[in-house]
């Protein structure tokens, strides 16, 4: 992924709501293997977080002025060096409204991706850990903790500017449920939720589920689509790229690429041709799971019927087939 610029600040602030100061860099930082590394270690970490959202930018206003700089910017009217200044400058003085809100590192990294132009922010944290030293000694070691990144977003230029009605071309990480911590970073970029991974996946995979079953496959053939329709949105996911239903549909049936596609379009689910996906939502509809009273099941989605079957009038579940190493503890448990 080729890195264009690069740029790192800092804010000195703590939780205790006395004001924060600022430690301003005058220059880019070097493109070099290091670089290279953080922003791909970035990348992933970014990407494996569930709590992302979709949006688009708050029309430019003196409350929501990033969109403005940013413009700047892409036109080249504004070099990189001073649009993250000004931008600091601003996420500072929204963090001094926020009496939980913690300093950090603000890194600034604009990259390509084959065709498309991103531009990602990030407040990072550092960690003390431990490390063996040259000399084989033992010794302290500061590194930057992306494991704990919640605060980053990332825009994609490209749409944004070749697709001036599109509502998903910011993403961003989202505050745990009823958690407002992270609103002012949030509203630092100026981002208007417009889409809502959750509930669009959960629609996608309902008219996979209407799909598959007004086609009546057999078992062998629906588990077959079921894993090519969840290792793609999976994949996407991982890779924080939105779920192609065109794309989507030639996975499913290579013989018949657009039939999943034009029955979604048919049935008019209100799907874009493109979707946020959510890992979480994908996960809960490829397996049942139950707990209660010291008993914990679960299991994948498409053995029910198989290996797993399931007596409504009795109320009971019987497993076919269970584990080797369950089926010898409970011989070991019988024979004493």
């Amino acid at each position: 992924m080729p890195i264009d610029n690069s740029i790192v600040h800092q804010i000195h602030k703590k939780p205790d709501g006395q004001p924060a100061s600022l430690s301003l860099r005058d220059s880019e930082l070097t493109n070099s293997e290091a670089l290279e590394q953080l922003l791909a270690g970035l990348i992933d970490a970014y990407n494996s977080k569930p709590n992302k959202a979709w949006g688009y930018f708050q029309p430019e206003s003196g409350a929501y002025p990033f969109s403005g700089w940013l413009q700047q910017l892409v036109d080249g009217e504004q070099d990189f060096i001073g649009f993250s200044r000004q931008s600091t400058e601003q996420l500072k003085t929204l963090m001094e409204g926020s009496n939980l809100a913690l300093g950090g590192h603000v890194l600034y990294i604009r990259y390509r991706q084959g065709m498309t132009a991103f531009l990602i922010i990030a407040l990072l944290h550092h960690t003390e850990g431990v490390t063996v030293t040259d000399s084989l000694e033992v010794a302290s070691a500061r590194h930057l903790d992306l494991s704990s990144l919640n605060m980053a977003a990332r825009i994609n230029l490209t749409e944004w500017k070749q697709n001036a009605q599109s509502t998903k071309y910011i993403s961003f990480i989202r505050g745990r449920s009823g958690k407002r911590v992270s609103d002012y970073f949030r509203d630092f970029i100026g981002c208007i939720e417009g889409a809502n991974p959750e509930a669009e996946t959960t629609t996608l995979l309902q008219a996979f589920s209407d799909y598959v079953g007004e086609a009546d496959y057999q078992p062998e053939t629906l588990r077959d689509k079921t894993k090519a329709m969840s290792g793609y949105v999976n994949s996407q996911a991982r890779h924080g790229e939105q779920v192609a239903l065109e794309e989507l549909s030639g996975v499913i049936d290579e013989e018949k690429p657009r039939a999943f596609y034009d029955y979604i379009r048919n049935k008019d689910y209100g799907l874009s041709p493109e979707i946020p996906a959510d890992k979480r939502t994908l996960s809960n509809f490829m397996r049942f799971y139950g707990k209660a009273n010291g008993l914990s099941i679960s299991f994948e989605a498409h053995l029910l019927g198989e290996q797993v079957e399931y007596d409504e009038g009795q109320d009971s579940l019987v497993i076919k087939h269970p584990p080797k190493g369950l089926v010898q503890q409970l011989r070991n448990k019988k024979s004493r």
